[in-house]
């Protein structure tokens, strides 16, 4: 297995005030393994230190200590290599104002050694897949904020790279604009192979386009896994309410795969499951054999938002608690 971003032990310190006397430690042992052609999250409240680490991955600012390598090569000695084959992407796009669309990127073309035939071609590739076409002409002040936004995102595949950052990539955006930049970015991942580091505290954007997430809180962090296996590693899912005549047994529930939790009362029966699309159908069919007779189904599904509150939960509540 081939890791894009191999990171060990990760701390940063900022200093500020008079004699910097004032410390804020952003980051607090980070180490973090990222495959390559995968989507992984970095999800954390404001203040986590999401920003921090993923301009340290990006070679543009340097930690404290530990060790980290990119695409295989060493980020403090190799860092000019790395720049080659990355790019970044904020959700706060910020070029010179005065520029139009399409002079914007071929600035950044030329600044990534792209001759004239083979840059314009590549510009005139990104406008139509991020369907800039009708803004070209348009400076980026008087763009909208959605398509500034498409705008950064055509900027960071200029160079065509192995790794691509995004930080906050919806950040202030409408709903409609937000589910189109990430069908946008899954749409990257699935079409170019590319390996994606996303940090967002939106919790639906990361359970939609992530392979793995971590959670980050205070610069630690404190859960990695899929959407999946974090709800099961808290012991937390989808529950399906089952409203029933006659019996259940609870010898089917305890060998039923994926069950996490029951309770049976009086015609009701409520089991909690890692994933409730995968195991309803079969769980209802098992009863029906079992002699229940079902009345009624109703499932609730959990999201990352309520695993990231019960990790933190947990956390709070034990200091040394980090899984």
């Amino acid at each position: 297995m081939f890791l894009a971003i191999h990171a060990k032990e990760i701390h940063k310190t900022f200093q500020s005030g008079c004699w910097k006397k004032r410390k804020k430690a952003a980051l607090q042992g980070i180490d973090l393994q990222v495959r390559q052609g995968e989507i992984f999250g970095i999800l954390g409240p404001n203040g986590a230190g999401k920003t921090t680490l993923l301009s340290i991955l990006s070679t543009l600012l340097l930690p404290d200590r530990g060790e980290i390598h990119i695409l295989g090569l060493d980020s403090i000695r190799e860092g000019h290599r790395i720049r080659e084959m990355i790019n970044l992407s904020s959700g706060n796009a910020n070029f010179l104002w005065s520029l139009k669309v399409e002079e914007v990127l071929h600035f950044f073309g030329m600044l990534y050694g792209l001759s004239g035939k083979e840059r314009k071609a590549r510009v005139e590739s990104l406008i139509q897949m991020f369907e800039l076409g009708e803004h070209r002409e348009v400076s980026f002040d008087r763009l909208s904020t959605g398509m500034k936004q498409r705008l950064s995102l055509a900027k960071s595949l200029m160079n065509d790279p192995a790794l691509l950052l995004l930080d906050e990539p919806t950040v202030g955006l409408d709903p409609n604009v937000s589910i189109h930049i990430r069908n946008q970015i899954q749409m990257l991942q699935r079409s170019r192979g590319m390996t994606i580091l996303l940090t967002t505290h939106n919790m639906k954007e990361a359970e939609f386009l992530c392979d793995r997430i971590a959670f980050l809180k205070e610069g630690r962090i404190q859960a990695l896994g899929t959407a999946q296996s974090l709800k099961k590693m808290i012991r937390i899912g989808d529950l399906i309410k089952i409203q029933y005549r006659g019996e259940v047994m609870e010898e089917s529930l305890l060998r039923f795969e994926g069950v996490i939790n029951y309770s049976i009362s009086d015609g009701l029966c409520e089991i909690m499951v890692d994933d409730a699309e995968k195991r309803v159908g079969s769980l209802i069919a098992q009863l029906v054999r079992d002699g229940t007779h079902i009345q009624n189904v109703n499932v609730e599904q959990t999201n990352l938002e309520d695993v990231f509150v019960q990790f933190s939960k947990e956390v709070d509540s034990d200091p040394s608690f980090c899984v």
